[in-house]
C-alpha cells in the first residue's frame, strides 16, 4: 500500500532530536558549572584552605559522553525495554498463528516482519522498540491476547506496525535516556542526603573534641546534594515534557496509520474500549508492574502515579501532559474515519 509519510510527526521528531543533542549537553555542563563556582568555593570556605586544583570544563569530553550516552541508548533501548517489563522473544514455533498476523500486516504496508515477544502480564497492553524498520519488535501481554477478538488484535498490531513505519520508535527511546538519566541522579542524591542522618548519629557518639570539620563535611554534602536535585529536577521536567507532548501526537499518527493498514477504524476503537475497560479493573500493583519505565509507548495509557509514597502520588499527574490522547477522544477520531470511509 502507498504510505504518505505523516509530515506533522516528522517535523516533531527533528526538533526532539535536535534538543535531544542539546539537552544531555547542558545538564553535564550545568552541573560542572556548579561544581566550579559554588561547591568547590564552598569547601574552600569551609574548610580554610585553597585548593591546588579546579574542575575543568571540558566541552569535548561533555560531548563525547553525552554521544556514547544516546549511542548506547539507541543500540540497547529495546534490550532495556523487553527487561524492565519481563517480555521474551518468541519464535514462529511457539506463537504461530500471531506471528502470521505480523508478517500479514507487516507486507501489506511494505516493512520487515519484525521481531515478536511476549510478557506474562495480564494488563492487556501492546508496544514496538528498536533502532529502525529492520531491527523492531513488536510487544504484546498475555492480557492483551487473551481479552481481544481477532479483528481488534489485528488493529492493535497495525497500529504498533505505524509505529515503525512512521520511524518514531526510535526516536522515542532516545527522548526518554535524559528523564531517565536525571530522575536517577536526584533519587540518587536524595537517598543520599537522607542517609546523613545516620552519619550525624554515629558521629554524635563519637568522643571527638572538635565538631567543626564535622560541620563543615555535613554543610557541603548538604548544598551539593540540594543543588543536584535542583539541577536535575529542572533538565527532567523540560525534558519529560518534550517526550509526553511527542508522545501524544506519535499516538494519534499511529491510530490513522492503524486505520489505513486494516481498512477498518472502528476494529481499533473496539479494542482500545476493550483495553481501557479491562485496565480499569485490574490492581495498581499489576500495572505499576508491567510499567518498567516505557509507559509511554504502551498503546494504552497504563494511568498508574509517576512517583507513589504508599498510596498517595507525590506529584500530581496535572502537573504534565498526558503520554496519550483521552482514549474517549481517540475513539470519537476513529469512528469519524468510518464513517468517512462509508460516505466515500
Amino acid at each position: 500500500m502507498q504510505w504518505d509519510p505523516d509530515r506533522g510527526l516528522h517535523l516533531r521528531m527533528a526538533f526532539a532530536v535536535a534538543l535531544l543533542g542539546v539537552m544531555p549537553f547542558a545538564f553535564v555542563y550545568t552541573m560542572s558549572w556548579a561544581v566550579t563556582n559554588v561547591i568547590e568555593p564552598l569547601a574552600e570556605t569551609l574548610f580554610e584552605t585553597t585548593f591546588d586544583w579546579r574542575l575543568s570544563i571540558s566541552l569535548p569530553l561533555i560531548l563525547g559522553v553525552t554521544v556514547v550516552g544516546l549511542g548506547l541508548q539507541y543500540f540497547l533501548g529495546d534490550r532495556i525495554a523487553l527487561r524492565s517489563v519481563g517480555a521474551t522473544r518468541i519464535d514462529r514455533s511457539e506463537r504461530p498463528e500471531l506471528h502470521s498476523r505480523v508478517e500479514r500486516l507487516s507486507q501489506h504496508v511494505e516493512l520487515p516482519t519484525p521481531d515478536l515477544a511476549v510478557s506474562s502480564s495480564s494488563v492487556p497492553n501492546a508496544f514496538a522498540t528498536g533502532r529502525s524498520q529492520s531491527a523492531a519488535t513488536v510487544v504484546v501481554t498475555d492480557g492483551l491476547l487473551d481479552s481481544l477478538e481477532d479483528d481488534e488484535l489485528d488493529a492493535v498490531l497495525a497500529h504498533e506496525l505505524a509505529h515503525v513505519k512512521n520511524r518514531d520508535v526510535a526516536v522515542m527511546s532516545l527522548a526518554y535516556l535524559l528523564p531517565s538519566f536525571t530522575y536517577v541522579v536526584a533519587v540518587g542524591a536524595y537517598t543520599l542526603l537522607g542517609g546523613l542522618w545516620n552519619v550525624i548519629g554515629h558521629f554524635h557518639h563519637s568522643d571527638s573534641d572538635d565538631a567543626r570539620p564535622l560541620v563543615a563535611l555535613i554543610v557541603l554534602f548538604v548544598v551539593s546534594a540540594v543543588i543536584t536535585i535542583l539541577v536535575s529536577a529542572l533538565f527532567w521536567v523540560g525534558s519529560f515534557l518534550l517526550f509526553r507532548m511527542l508522545s501524544q501526537y506519535r499516538e494519534r499518527a499511529a491510530d490513522r496509520g492503524a486505520a489505513r493498514i486494516t481498512g477498518d477504524p472502528l476494529a481499533l476503537a473496539s479494542a482500545l474500549e476493550t483495553i481501557d475497560e479491562d485496565m480499569a479493573g485490574l490492581p495498581d500493583r499489576d500495572l505499576r508492574t508491567l510499567d518498567g519505565g516505557v509507559e509511554a509507548l504502551y498503546i494504552s495509557p497504563l494511568d498508574t502515579p509517576m512517583f507513589t509514597d504508599g498510596d498517595d502520588s507525590l506529584i500530581s499527574r496535572d502537573l504534565f501532559p498526558e503520554s496519550h490522547p483521552p482514549t474517549g477522544e481517540r475513539i470519537e477520531y476513529l469512528q469519524e474515519l468510518a464513517t468517512r470511509q462509508e460516505a466515500r
